[in-house]
């Protein structure tokens, strides 16, 4: 039996900015951060929420492999693009302010592109794509990881997760998110089915002989995750090649560490992640209520699509977590059991208590 336990968004939320305050993150910041790992757990995405608060974020602060108060630097900049040293601190704060000035200049300019070297772990990057949406914008952004997928036909993680995130607005549907790693599954996830003891599906990652296991712990130890599609039989060398396609706008293009020299949570060194953005203003290309009619369209062709046998809805990317945060807005933030003994564990060791009291606590 597990517990699921439901607390309120806006305690969660100064939990989170307490939390980096006490790490000498400056208020500002760690605002910035609270609002992406809270809209993580809302929205559905538990492995990067709050389960990397103290176990990631804050051993690194407590390592001091994290400088909580490096200011971001421009090191190029041109009228459509931007290029910006993080200084090794936290990834949240430094990619809300990369993509808002991506957005500026996209206002002015109608597309704008930015890179970010030297950072950290930013959370869900579909957050910072989602950033253009009000301001009738598409917004793109990649970012690289520690090596934790393996190249199809090798053993060894050399690639990272390598997420791609697109955002599109619609008129009277909800926008298009797309919010995806380019391996089966990020490895957050793989450390939540570890944490809860459970064994991952058949094909989410090899062992260090590079064989298909259901054991977490053995991708964990030596062995990798597949890229998206997995073996050769099945395609997998399409997420490879979108893995390495993330690594080189994110890595090579902005001066970042890539392949097998970015760091990973267990080394004692800067990780030197690379993020990439990008800002596209629709009328730039046409009048933007007609290009929102068009996705609205498009979308509900796609709904409307004849269902497969025993299915009842098809969906949208980005549908379900908007109906999750909704759910969460109104019942609470979900953690799972695994979730709040890492936070009450984390509370012990750095002084800082999670006390929260849930607003209900389910066992399944």
């Amino acid at each position: 039996m597990s517990k699921t336990y439901f607390y309120p968004p806006a305690d969660l939320h100064q939990y989170i900015v307490d939390y980096f305050v006490h790490w000498k993150v400056p208020a500002e910041d760690a605002t910035l951060a609270a609002d992406v790992l809270l809209s993580a757990d809302m929205r559905g995405v538990d492995s990067h929420g709050l389960i990397r608060l103290s176990s990631y974020y804050g051993s690194r602060l407590r390592k001091e492999l994290i400088d909580p108060l490096s200011p971001m630097q421009v090191i190029n900049e041109t009228a459509t693009t931007l290029a910006v040293d993080a200084g090794n601190g936290l990834g949240h704060p430094v990619s809300v302010r990369t993509m808002q000035c991506c957005i500026e200049k996209a206002r002015k300019y109608g597309v704008a592109l930015a890179t970010v070297r030297n950072s950290n772990h930013f959370g869900i990057a579909g957050y910072y794509a989602m950033l253009a949406l009000p301001e009738d914008m598409i917004g793109i952004c990649f970012t690289n990881t520690s090596p934790l997928v393996a190249p199809t036909h090798a053993r060894k993680a050399v690639l990272g997760t390598n997420p791609i995130a697109v955002a599109v607005p619609a008129a009277s549907s909800r926008p298009f998110v797309l919010d995806m790693a380019t391996s089966i599954v990020p490895i957050g996830r793989i450390n939540v089915y570890q944490k809860e003891g459970k064994e991952i599906p058949s094909g989410w990652g090899v062992d260090a002989q590079g064989q298909v296991t259901k054991n977490p712990a053995a991708v964990r130890a030596g062995g990798a995750l597949m890229p998206l599609g997995g073996p050769e039989l099945l395609r997998g060398y399409k997420g490879y090649g979108l893995s390495l396609m993330v690594d080189i706008f994110s890595g090579v293009l902005s001066g970042a560490a890539f392949g097998e020299n970015v760091g990973n949570a267990a080394q004692d060194k800067r990780s030197n992640v690379g993020h990439f953005f990008g800002a596209i203003r629709i009328d730039a290309f046409r009048a933007p209520q007609e290009f929102k009619a068009d996705m609205d369209l498009l979308l509900s062709q796609l709904r409307q699509a004849p269902k497969a046998a025993g299915e009842d809805r098809v969906y949208i990317h980005g549908e379900k977590e908007f109906e999750a945060a909704d759910r969460a807005a109104a019942e609470g933030v979900p953690l799972s059991e695994a979730t709040v003994k890492t936070l009450l564990d984390g509370g012990k060791i750095d002084g800082t208590p999670f006390d929260l009291e849930p607003i209900k606590v389910i066992e399944e």
